[in-house]
Parts: C-alpha cells; sequence; structure tokens
C-alpha cells in the first residue's frame, strides 16, 4: 500500500472533475483526478456527446427535405449503419487516450481505480489489480461522481434486462422496435432518433413529454414524433414488464392496455452516484444526493458547511451528485468556481457568497439554460411562467410564433416554433425565455446574457436583431410586449 500526498484530490473525472482540477492547478494546488473507467465520464461517451451525434444526421435530413431546391437532391434513407459509425468518432471509441493527454498538459495526475473516503482528507483508491493507493488531501477533497440511470420499482423490470441512457446512446445493433418509459429530455431524445432511424417506437409519458418546460414545448414535439411514426403514450404507466422466449418485451399499462417491442428503454430520473464512497465514515449517508453552499463546499444534515466555515471544511461536491442542476455546462460553471475557492481559501481569502460575485453559483438558481434536441429543438432558460408564478413573482407573458419572422421563412419552407418570454413586471427585466423550433438552440445564449445581466426591457429596445435571421423573433417579442413610454 502505497500513500501520496496532494494539495486536492478529485474523485471523479468527467467533465466536472477535471474542470474543478483544472482550476484548482491553476491556483497553485498540486491536483490528482481519480477515475473508475473513462477519463471524460459521461457526457463524452454515453451522454451529451453520443446522443447529439445519433441525432444529427436525421435532423440534417428532414431539414433539407424541407428546404425545395435542396430536397430534390436528396435521394434514398437514413444510412444508420453510417450515423453508428460517425457517433463511434465522436465519442473517440470509447478511448480516453485524448483525455488523458490532456490532464497531462494540464498538469494534473492521475489515479485510475475506485474512490472511498476513509477519514477526513483521506481517499483510498482500489486499482483493477487489487493494489490500493492512499491519498491524503492536504487542502479539499471534491466529488464529482455524477449520476446514474433510475430503474422505477415496476414488477419485472429488472429481470426484462431493460436498456437505461447508456445502452440507448452506445447501442451497435438497432431495434426493429423499441419502447420508452418516461418523458423526460432522455426520452424525447431518443425517441427522435431512434424514430429517425425507421424504428418503431413507442413512448409510455405518464405525464406528457418534456414537463419541466412550458406546455407548448412538449406538444410541439409529440406532434413531431408522432408525424415521425412514433407513439406517444399519455396517462398511462406501466405496471409489469416481461420478457419471452422469443426476447420480446411486452409492457402492461395500468389502463389495460399492452405495448410488445423489441427492446425496452428506461429514462424515468437520475440517481446519485455516491453508494460506496466511504460517506459514513466522514458523518454523511451513502448513496444520498450532497447538499452544497454555493461555493460547492458539502453542507452536513443540519444545513451547516460540514467540519465548519473556516480552514476545516474540506470536502466538496460539484456536479449531478449536488442534484442543483443536472447538466454538463452547469456542472463545470459549478466545478470552475469550486476549483478557485478551494485555491484561494488555500491563499487565506475570506470569500463571499453574495448573489453572482465571484465565488458563488448563482446562475444554478437563476439562470439556467438547457437545450432539448428533439426536432424540434427546445430551448429555454430561467423560469416558466408556471414556475415565477409559484415563486411570487408579478409576470407577464409574451408569445410569438416563430414561423412568422423572415429568418424562419429561409431556414425552412414548413417552419414550426413558438417563443416565450416571461418577464418579471415590477423590474421589468427577463426571467425566463423558452424558444421551439428548428436551430433555436442558437438562440439561448442571448436570453441567458439578458437574464443573468438583468437587461431591462427598455434597454433590450436598443439591441437589434440582424435581418433575416431567426433573432428577429426578439423583436416580435419586443413589440407583442409594447414599447416603452417616457
Amino acid at each position: 500500500m502505497s500513500e501520496i500526498e496532494y494539495d486536492v484530490v478529485v474523485i471523479g473525472g468527467g467533465a466536472i472533475g477535471e474542470n474543478v482540477a483544472d482550476r484548482a492547478v491553476q491556483g497553485g494546488m498540486r491536483t490528482v483526478l481519480v477515475e473508475s473507467e473513462l477519463v471524460g465520464g459521461e457526457c463524452s461517451y454515453w451522454a451529451c456527446m453520443p446522443s447529439k451525434a445519433l441525432l444529427r444526421s436525421g435532423a440534417l435530413l428532414r431539414t433539407t427535405r424541407n428546404v425545395d431546391g435542396a430536397k430534390q437532391a436528396v435521394a434514398g434513407d437514413l444510412d444508420v449503419a453510417a450515423v453508428l459509425r460517425r457517433r463511434d468518432k465522436v465519442t473517440s471509441h470509447w478511448k480516453d487516450d485524448g483525455q488523458v493527454e490532456w490532464l497531462n498538459g494540464a498538469h494534473i495526475d492521475l489515479v485510475r481505480g475506485h474512490a472511498r473516503l476513509t477519514a477526513p482528507k483521506r481517499v483510498e483508491v482500489t486499482g483493477a489489480d487489487g493494489g490500493i493507493t492512499t491519498l491524503v488531501a492536504k487542502r479539499a477533497v471534491a466529488v464529482c461522481t455524477g449520476s446514474a440511470s433510475m430503474l422505477p420499482d415496476i414488477p419485472g423490470l429488472i429481470d426484462a434486462d431493460p436498456w437505461t441512457s447508456r445502452d440507448a446512446t452506445s447501442a451497435q445493433e438497432i431495434p426493429s422496435s423499441l419502447a420508452i418509459v418516461g418523458g423526460g429530455v432522455v426520452a424525447a431524445e431518443m425517441a427522435t432518433a431512434y424514430a429517425g432511424f425507421g424504428v418503431d417506437v413507442t413512448v409510455i409519458a405518464r405525464s406528457g413529454l418534456l414537463g419541466k418546460n412550458e406546455p407548448f414545448a412538449g406538444e410541439l414535439v409529440q406532434q413531431s414524433l408522432e408525424e415521425l411514426g412514433a407513439k406517444v403514450l399519455i396517462g398511462v404507466s406501466p405496471v409489469r414488464v416481461t420478457r419471452d422466449e422469443t426476447d420480446a418485451v411486452t409492457i402492461e399499462l395500468d389502463d389495460g392496455g399492452r405495448v410488445t417491442a423489441e427492446e425496452v428503454l428506461v429514462a424515468t430520473g437520475r440517481v446519485p452516484q455516491t453508494q460506496d464512497l466511504g460517506l459514513e465514515n466522514v458523518g454523511l449517508s451513502s448513496g444520498d444526493w450532497l447538499k452544497v453552499d454555493d461555493s460547492m463546499r458539502v453542507l452536513d444534515a443540519d444545513g451547516d458547511v460540514l467540519d465548519g466555515a473556516g480552514e476545516d471544511a474540506w470536502l466538496y461536491a460539484v456536479g449531478d451528485v449536488t442534484h442543483r442542476a443536472l447538466l454538463t455546462h452547469q456542472g463545470k460553471y459549478d466545478a470552475r468556481i469550486a476549483g478557485d475557492a478551494i485555491a484561494a481559501r488555500a491563499a487565506g481569502k475570506t470569500l463571499s457568497l453574495t448573489p453572482w460575485s465571484t465565488y458563488a453559483a448563482t446562475a444554478d438558481h437563476a439562470a439556467v439554460p438547457q437545450v432539448t434536441f428533439t426536432d424540434p429543438e427546445v430551448a429555454s432558460v430561467g423560469l416558466s411562467a408556471a414556475e415565477a408564478e409559484k415563486a411570487g413573482i408579478r409576470t407577464r407573458v409574451v408569445d410569438y410564433d416563430i414561423s412568422q419572422v423572415a429568418g424562419a421563412t429561409i431556414a425552412s419552407d414548413s417552419y414550426v416554433g413558438k417563443a416565450r418570454i416571461v418577464v418579471d413586471e415590477d423590474r421589468k427585466v427577463l426571467v425566463g425565455a423558452t424558444f421551439v423550433g428548428l436551430e433555436v438552440g442558437e438562440l439561448l445564449h442571448s436570453a441567458t446574457v439578458a437574464i443573468v445581466g438583468e437587461v431591462t426591457i427598455d434597454r433590450l429596445w436598443h439591441a437589434v436583431p440582424s435581418y433575416p435571421t431567426l433573432s428577429e423573433v426578439w423583436l416580435r417579442l419586443l413589440e407583442s410586449y409594447g414599447r416603452p413610454t417616457e
């Protein structure tokens, strides 16, 4: 058994762990990353990157077929085998050589194996060969182990060997039929991808699609999926799942109906990967989400910083494990704050956690952007109209049909889309925005800047959108809201 001392030990080598480590190193901290699978983590190999690679080709083909002059040049159907080859390239064929090379260039050490906390600031790593390395952190340990697919307690489900999101994004063979349980982002995106492959897709979404978004988002995505040939079952739930001797999966529903498919994908939520991390050895509960303050320091059961707020506060958690915003880009934002905070505290600085200050992850509460790469895309940031009302904000909601702007006419011969802004009427600033339509993901950052910068409606009138682009929808939304008065 060997023992090595570092300033910072980061558990989990995904995008979030990489960013914590990078910022800590830039702050002068000697840092090691511990990873039990592939450096680069879920996003690089099983989530963001492969899922978008699976979606891209079909989206481009459908877009081309909606533009006269281009559609005449398209012959044949989607080459699914080629899509899978491109997906494999995007994931570097599930090899992390490039990511390891980046770690070396960033001066971050790597230890491969399963990490467990054995005491404050002590991490025991068991390698594939059974060898044990003890890492001692002089300053901080950061838990960046992410989340995993949740399997609901449905009789027979486990025995039916269901797909999780990992299986859906890494499949080397495409089934003839696929049942999807769930209505969130993973369910909607994979339904879009597999329906585009020509698979017979059935989505079982008890509460509808994309329920965390504005209602019109899920409605437009459902309409598109049905046009692709998918079936979307709303208001029903699975009560039993069986896989028979022919390897077919049958899902019995609570309304007496049945769905039979070659494979079933379960996309009903996430659970934290905090089991077997030794959290019980430092006064926390194994398997729980880790609560943190806005600089990512772990809080105890009473809501206080673990082991105190001063130099003794050593444990940080970043990314999905905190359950703040289960998105890679948001986790990377938190990671940069955490790494900087660790280095600053090590230098003896007292940090302010007031909203929007250097070391406070305020965007997690007020301005989380997300693009769902369905067809049409759904791009949202901040609060929905319902969330703003629940928060007690006096709002005005403005909608606009994106197909009416010149940029939409140029983009497609049959553009379908809608935009909404949610305005805080007391402060006259945006608190939420949602866009649904072709290529609206590129509209989202302008809305994010407006919300984070608390740009007033009066000032937004002077942000002139270029013509003819989709950004003209901003002008139309403002016109619908009404010009400012003197």
